[in-house]
């Protein structure tokens, strides 16, 4: 696998922990594994420990389980202060903090499986996992 540098949207990082074998998990655990580098914010891990509990019929994990892993997350990825920006094309304001973590991670690309941060793509290096995969995965 090609050594670059993500930001994985909260999406990403939640069906790739429920589902393994899915692209998304095949992601993480990549990342996981020393291959990628992934920049977080606060804010997106936040946001994952807050809608961990709508998949928790198939983890079965408990509330300290589940701040457990978040925080694992956090020791493994490097962690930036979202850019401030507000970017008038960006049709969700509650996705201007994943946008600002982009931009203040400097990384290769923002993987993300959101509608409304992908019509950015034209405008900045925007992915879906599965193109991602299809580019740097193995």
């Amino acid at each position: 696998m090609t050594h670059v540098c993500i930001v994985l949207d909260t999406n990403v990082l939640l069906s790739g922990t429920a589902y393994p074998n899915s692209i998304p998990g095949k992601i993480v655990a990549a990342w996981r594994s020393g291959s990628l580098d992934v920049v977080l914010s606060q804010y997106i891990l936040d946001e994952l420990l807050r809608v961990l509990p709508r998949l928790n019929h198939r983890l079965g994990w408990s509330n300290s389980e589940m701040r457990d892993f978040v925080d694992s997350l956090a020791f493994l990825a490097d962690l930036v202060e979202p850019e401030p920006i507000e970017d008038p094309h960006l049709r969700d304001a509650a996705d201007q903090p994943v946008l600002g973590t982009f931009l203040a991670a400097n990384a290769n690309y923002l993987v993300t499986g959101d509608k409304d941060l992908l019509a950015l793509s034209h405008l900045y290096s925007i992915i879906k996992p599965a193109d991602f995969w299809q580019l740097h995965g193995n």
